[in-house]
């Protein structure tokens, strides 16, 4: 239960071998959190994470799970919810795969798998996550969006289709879930120096990790429905959404 500050003293982390949401769980552990579940594919990462939380967290567990296979959504979700042994006051959804667009466009395998990753396993956790949280009648879901998926560039377009479908479902999910005491807060970063974006250029307004971690942090704690990471981005893609197609497809990727 989040304490009298508002504070979540238990956290679920969907990709909890992600730089960002790992940074976030760094700041709510100064918060007195007391209860995080890591779940995601690479075990290695998830146990050295645990491993530094255990110094500022009393209670730390891991769960194994593959974004790849949908079918298993329901389950690696329920388990998560049980390691936690209380009530769960936010789920940070962070899975993601950012790939390679050159070749993910002409490989209908890596199609499949961009798009289950990025958005048929996280809709799926997200609403089995809402399910739970609705039964406690309260929570919060933070999902890691993109600002690809803002308007689609053809330069990573495979990605940030994936994100723009994720993105909406989280808004609807959002209103779906009013009354209930639970709520869908929606992050999107621009570029994150992570090891998911290593040997990539930088672009403008590129940010570490640990800023995308204090600027949701903040959003939170201000009832923001939508955090941007840098907040001048929402100016920049409010702007860049308004360009003309035909100016779009000339400007640099």
């Amino acid at each position: 239960m989040n304490d009298a500050f508002g504070h979540p003293q238990s956290v679920v982390v969907l990709g909890g071998s992600s730089d960002i949401a790992r940074a976030v769980v760094a700041l709510l552990a100064v918060d007195r959190c007391r209860s995080v579940v890591l779940a995601g594919r690479n075990g290695s990462l998830l146990g050295q994470t645990a491993r530094a939380l255990q110094e500022s967290v009393a209670h730390v567990e891991t769960v194994r799970f593959d974004a790849a296979e949908t079918e298993n959504v329901d389950k690696a979700v329920a388990q998560c919810f049980e390691a936690a042994g209380e009530d769960v006051d936010m789920v940070i959804v962070a899975v993601g795969e950012l790939g390679h667009q050159e070749v993910d466009e002409t490989d209908t395998a890596r199609i499949v798998r961009m798009l289950t990753v990025n958005l048929a396993w996280p809709a799926a956790a997200m609403t089995a996550a809402a399910a739970q949280l609705k039964r406690q009648g309260h929570g919060r879901i933070v999902v890691l969006s993109s600002v690809a998926g803002y308007r689609v560039r053809r330069s990573n377009y495979v990605y940030g289709s994936a994100k723009a479908g994720l993105d909406g479902f989280a808004q609807g999910l959002a209103e779906s879930l009013r009354g209930t005491g639970v709520s869908v807060h929606i992050v999107r970063p621009g570029f994150v120096r992570t090891k998911m974006t290593t040997g990539r250029p930088a672009v403008p307004f590129t940010v570490g990790p640990d800023r995308v971690a204090a600027d949701i942090v903040r959003g939170l704690r201000g009832g923001k429905a939508v955090i941007w990471s840098p907040g001048i981005l929402r100016w920049v893609f409010g702007t860049l959404r308004l360009v003309p197609q035909a100016v779009w497809r000339r400007m640099p990727g």
